[in-house]
């Protein structure tokens, strides 16, 4: 299966001759897409809220809004695998780039992070008649 735009997509590649998908890594991603991995990272937990999607990536101009929750009992602050671009995309952020893809164009109200990851995403979208 080919990727999407630069690198950026999430299905991964196909392996010659095995027909396995490969792991995509955080280093394989677009610029945009690591910015928006990263944000969610050193947000931890909270949301982001504002963010546009357009073409399949996001955009960060202007800056979307950032509200870090603050849990007690837990580490509050930056993930841990941060500054790591060699680790596998975990399923949650595949599929969170996977409706870019399929999207293209998005104004996404907000984006729930838990433990670094995307859990649940709230877009504003046009009535269709």
């Amino acid at each position: 299966m080919k990727q999407e735009g630069r690198g950026g997509g999430p299905d991964g590649v196909l392996s010659p001759g095995i027909g396995r998908r490969e792991a995509v890594k955080k280093g394989d991603l677009s610029e945009q897409r690591k910015r928006l991995v990263e944000l969610m990272q050193e947000v931890n937990y909270g949301r982001i809220e504002g963010l546009r999607v357009q073409n399949g990536e996001p955009v960060f101009d202007p800056p979307p809004t950032v509200l870090r929750l603050f849990l007690f009992g837990k580490d509050n602050g930056p993930n841990e695998s941060r500054g790591n671009d060699g680790f596998a995309l975990k399923k949650k952020v595949a599929e969170l780039f996977e409706v870019f893809d399929r999207e293209r164009s998005l104004s996404i109200q907000e984006l729930m992070i838990d433990n670094g990851l995307p859990v649940r995403m709230t877009v504003a979208d046009a009535v269709r008649v």
